[in-house]
């Protein structure tokens, strides 16, 4: 099971990756994390990224999960292929030689949860803090959604401390972990 929690920047897909994780590999789950490529890229990345930086960045991206999928039962993505393909197209506009590798990347993920703007990015050493330009890419993220025909289901606007469990639930995973009150679940 491949999981991909997309989204533009500054809206907790981090803490909520390492929150899922963490209840997944609760759930007796062997489970593997695909930290965000972004951070680690060499080349320009938030406005002044280039083609070549988000190539980099796309084809890292791919390359960490292939090495997931091949050592865990359930790996999180921090972002997918897509809301980095995101990115691509905010900077440089769309690319017809990369979309139908990027569409057969989509179906890869067993789910897309979109993770909504629901506060301001904050600065982190990398992380722009432009709304703007947050804004931007989450309206280019969902035209690319309709666009490729992804099914990214959604997560509740108003309530991230429910969203592991809305996760869970759409999975269909239990929200209770086997061993009990050892690790009691959070809300």
């Amino acid at each position: 099971m491949k999981i991909a929690l997309i989204g533009t920047h500054g809206v907790g897909k981090t803490t909520l990756c390492y929150e899922l994780a963490a209840r997944l590999k609760r759930l007796d789950r062997a489970v593997d994390v695909v930290k965000e490529v972004a951070r680690e890229c060499p080349l320009p990345i938030n406005q002044t990224t280039t083609l070549d930086a988000q190539a980099w960045i796309l084809h890292a991206q791919c390359a960490r999960e292939i090495a997931a999928v091949n050592l865990a039962d359930v790996v999180v993505c921090d972002r997918s292929v897509l809301d980095n393909y995101a990115y691509l197209v905010h900077a440089v506009g769309r690319q017809k030689d990369l979309e139908s590798w990027i569409a057969g990347w989509c179906a890869t993920y067993t789910a897309l949860f979109k993770v909504p703007v629901w506060q301001t990015p904050a600065f982190d050493g990398t992380r722009d803090t432009d709304l703007g330009f947050q804004r931007e890419i989450d309206r280019t993220l969902d035209e690319l959604i309709e666009a490729f025909g992804v099914k990214a289901r959604p997560l509740a606007a108003g309530n991230p401390n429910g969203w592991v469990a809305e996760i869970l639930t759409a999975l269909k995973l239990p929200l209770t972990s086997p061993q009990g009150m050892l690790f009691p679940e959070r809300p």
